[in-house]
């Protein structure tokens, strides 16, 4: 004989009750289909966001793209605008668009910190474990810092505009120069994010980057014309892709169209996506 005290009968009702509902639980999670795959656009605005938010509880990070610019503008056109041009004012006119280029070239550097920060806090362990198009993360970290490129170059013209520069081209002329840095600048991102999974530790990602964007940046013909250049150096200058783009955007922003300035920055902007690009995927695949 089998003796069921009070506490007994109502444990066995509890399970009688749970046991049903966790059956009908598990029917109702069989019954249905999982919720569909993320397309590539969605993952990687998605992770766009994840950049954006990261800005947003870390406001400091973007001190690179505003205080920077501006001490860029103030620091360069009136520490070289009388000794180059003779005046702040015909200096700046030369000078915005080719500093404007340098700033923002030089800030896609800290796509490859953030990426390194990820790895190191195991992030990327996670992401990898996600049915997601797996270029995703890497492209939401270049979508969130073409924001921040954006902020950047919007602080820089309006520096300008207040210490005398003025566009022949207009509001049309500026934005196609904009667009077109943008692009640019997104395409040269992906050496940082190749770096920034290759290397071991943030510093040695700035250290890197700092080795070949001050060269590249600083040879080229953002502060002055080429021609005051000797011959050797006139070669490497003139063949350089900030030195193209650098001349592209003076040149919309003065409402001209120089169709092969243009050529030659969309073509290394598709040079950078395809190799660094192919390099760093296969990297975030073997990390």
């Amino acid at each position: 004989m089998t003796v069921t005290t009070g506490k007994d009968t109502r444990a066995a009702d509890t399970l009688d009750f749970v046991a049903p509902k966790a059956d009908e639980l598990a029917a109702l999670l069989v019954g249905h289909s999982r919720p569909p795959r993320p397309g590539a656009f969605s993952a990687s605005m998605t992770f766009g966001w994840r950049a954006m938010l990261k800005i947003k509880h870390v406001p400091e990070q973007l001190f690179d793209v505003t205080a920077f610019p501006i001490m860029m503008v103030l620091m360069y056109t009136y520490l070289f605008g009388g000794a180059l041009a003779g005046s702040v004012s015909s200096y700046i006119q030369f000078l915005l668009p080719g500093i404007l280029v340098m700033s923002v070239v030089m800030i896609t550097m800290y796509t490859g910190v953030s990426v390194n920060t990820d790895i190191e806090k195991g992030v990327f362990d996670r992401f990898r474990t996600l049915p997601i198009w797996r270029p995703a993360p890497m492209v939401g970290y270049l979508l969130g810092d073409v924001v921040r490129y954006l902020i950047a170059s919007a602080v820089m013209l309006t520096v300008g505009m207040l210490i005398g520069y003025r566009p022949d081209g207009g509001i049309v002329g500026v934005l196609l120069g904009v667009a077109l840095l943008l692009v640019f600048s997104f395409a040269f991102s992906w050496i940082w994010t190749m770096f920034g999974l290759l290397l071991r530790s943030e510093k040695s990602v700035m250290g890197v980057s700092m080795m070949v964007i001050f060269p590249l940046t600083f040879l080229s013909n953002v502060f002055v014309d080429p021609k005051t250049m000797p011959g050797w150096l006139q070669a490497f200058v003139n063949n350089s892709p900030v030195t193209h783009l650098a001349t592209a955007v003076r040149e919309l922003m003065a409402g001209n169209r120089p169709a092969a300035d243009i050529a030659w920055s969309l073509g290394w902007s598709a040079v950078l996506v395809l190799v660094f690009g192919a390099i760093t995927m296969r990297l975030y695949n073997r990390k």
